[in-house]
């Protein structure tokens, strides 16, 4: 969520298939720490959503560019923020869990940026239900997103490469990222969650707008 509109900025050939292409040894690393707070019953309904996002965001990209979704998606991550601040609580259950990983997967291949939606709804979770989760959410469908782009052209050996030199930073910040959890877990998860999220959302609508 955080990574994707600073690195539009930077190049936009970095999203969305570099960075979800290095996501995978972050997600890899992030479940195999976290794996007792995965669970598996939340996984089949958000991968079964993921699967629908995903087709649905290869047909609409193979017709319309995605800095042209850009301003839709930071305006709807933007309401669901606004929303989650007032207190409504979603709770986690199939319907839920198919919505958002339907919307994760259509975001997340469409703009490289998925997290918002499954980060809201388990915005009242532990942390470490949170990463292990997510984490293995992200990880199969991380894959499922590259296999659309390739299928489309829009993953392929030139992105590879672009991918290497993201992995240095990425194995950084899992490595200082233990520090930073604890602390998050002393009762700053779900302000942490909403924060990054409004974030994120920005900068995708600033940048769908031109303003950046």
């Amino acid at each position: 969520m955080f990574a994707a509109p600073f690195l539009i900025l930077i190049d936009q050939r970095l999203v969305p298939g570099p960075l979800l292409f290095t996501s995978i040894a972050l997600t890899v690393l992030l479940t195999h720490r976290e794996w007792r707070g995965v669970r598996l019953y939340d996984l089949k309904w958000s991968l079964s959503g993921r699967v629908v996002g995903v087709a649905v965001a290869a047909l609409v990209l193979s017709v319309i560019p995605a800095d042209r979704l850009a301003v839709l998606l930071g305006a709807l991550v933007l309401l669901a923020v606004a929303l989650s601040a007032t207190g409504i609580k979603l709770g986690i259950s199939p319907r839920t869990l198919l919505t958002a990983g339907a919307l994760s997967g259509f975001m997340g291949t469409s703009v490289s940026v998925g997290g918002p939606p499954m980060a809201l709804l388990y915005q009242h979770e532990t942390g470490g239900h949170i990463r292990g989760t997510l984490s293995a959410y992200f990880l199969v469908g991380v894959i499922i997103s590259l296999i659309a782009l390739s299928l489309i052209g829009r993953f392929g050996q030139t992105e590879l490469l672009l991918s290497l030199g993201l992995l240095p930073g990425v194995l950084f910040g899992f490595l200082v990222s233990r520090h930073g959890a604890a602390w998050l877990d002393r009762g700053s998860i779900r302000t942490g969650v909403l924060v990054v999220t409004a974030a994120s959302g920005l900068l995708v609508l600033f940048k769908g707008l031109g303003w950046v």
